[in-house]
């Protein structure tokens, strides 16, 4: 049974950082492209960062650019996400999702398997 869980989030003054962890099981996941979505409260799940496979794509949300980080561990089947200079707009349930697809890792219907979330809650 293939799973995702993340995990690292929390409650985090304005300016602080928080480092999110999604790790996979069931499965190797050496070959799958992993992404990053949030989903804020009234709000549609939008995409924040993937990665490719081998990490030769990466992309970011243009809103948080400068600020986050992905990286991925494939012998560990886990994929990361720093966060720097949070602002309470990035208040939100962030989702990992891994797929075999390569293309279009921005739009979350490309993506085969989802964790659960993490909240991240941001303070002015």
């Amino acid at each position: 049974q293939v799973q995702l869980v993340e995990s690292g989030g929390g409650l985090v003054q304005a300016g602080g950082s928080l480092r999110l962890s999604c790790a996979a099981s069931g499965r190797p996941f050496g070959n799958y492209n992993w992404g990053w979505f949030r989903q804020a409260p009234g709000k549609v799940r939008e995409f924040v960062s993937f990665i490719s496979w081998n990490a030769d794509l990466i992309g970011y949300v243009d809103s948080m650019k400068g600020r986050i980080a992905i990286s991925r561990d494939n012998a560990k089947n886990t994929v990361y996400l720093q966060m720097n200079s949070l602002k309470p707009d990035d208040t939100a349930v962030y989702y990992c999702a891994a797929t075999l697809i390569r293309q279009l890792l921005q739009s979350e219907k490309s993506y085969d398997y989802w964790g659960q979330g993490t909240q991240v809650t941001v303070s002015s």
